[in-house]
């Protein structure tokens, strides 16, 4: 299915810039642009389009507020917020947002985000008070959780984002550029990039960086096992007990918390 986008930014050269990429994506048709937070609200009453991808950063009104008067108005859009400031963003998906792009925005994003707007479409059109419902959620929670770290992370199971609270993980790992996250009663992936990003997010007392493909909760360390060369293995308390290395960097850091 097509899909009809709208951009909005305050600097023409980040305009000009997103519409040649989109202009260049199959199924994409971008309707309009639009330079302030009053003239994007204006098309997007007159265009109705699919997306916008929406800065957040502008003079007058940013773009949590132009969110926030379009969910006033009823003007019904999926959200793609792009932004220089990743803490906009993560907090964005803390309430299943389409997705956020970083500026310089990258061609693959980019096409991963028109990806999810356009399964998203399809699913409103069967489910609009759905939408509307999460559009509301997003402009209410990313206005109050802009600078703090988050006691929930939203774990991706399907094509649905649930909430969990932080305490609940177990471990995060990474494999092939995805982030997945193992919870005391859910498995699945992180809107995150990185584990350096997920860890931003939680508290650095307690999820520890063990191993470079690893994050754990030290709270839900079951055992500790003894490895070669005087390392460690950590068995978790998830139901497969999985068995996670400790770097030889962090194995120093763990005999002294341990005092080992």
């Amino acid at each position: 299915m097509n899909v009809r986008a709208l951009v909005v930014d305050d600097e023409q050269l980040g305009r000009d810039e997103l519409c040649f990429l989109l202009r260049g994506l199959d199924g994409v048709e971008v309707v309009g642009h639009a330079s302030n937070g009053l003239e994007a609200l204006s098309l997007l009453q007159s265009l109705a389009p699919d997306v916008v991808f929406l800065d957040v950063q502008m003079p007058g009104m940013n773009g949590f507020e132009v969110a926030r008067r379009a969910l006033d108005r009823q003007l019904l859009t999926e959200i793609v917020f792009v932004t220089a400031f990743d803490q906009y963003a993560l907090d964005a998906f803390q309430v299943n947002a389409v997705d956020y792009l970083l500026k310089p925005v990258d061609l693959a994003r980019l096409e991963q985000a028109v990806q999810r707007a356009r399964r998203r479409v399809a699913s409103d059109r069967a489910a609009p008070a759905r939408a509307n419902q999460e559009l509301e959620r997003l402009v209410q929670m990313v206005a109050g959780q802009q600078s703090r770290r988050t006691p929930q992370l939203a774990v991706r199971v399907g094509e649905r984002f649930v909430l969990t609270q932080a305490d609940e993980l177990i471990y995060a790992s990474l494999a092939d550029e995805v982030v997945t996250i193992v919870a005391s009663t859910l498995t699945g992936s992180s809107s995150c990039r990185t584990l350096d990003e997920l860890q931003a997010q939680l508290d650095p007392e307690v999820f520890w960086r063990v191993h470079r493909s690893y994050l754990v909760n030290i709270n839900k360390i079951k055992e500790i096992v003894p490895w070669f060369s005087r390392n460690f293995i950590l068995r978790m308390k998830d139901a497969k007990a999985t068995e996670i290395p400790v770097s030889r960097t962090q194995t120093k850091r763990l005999r002294e918390y341990l005092k080992l």
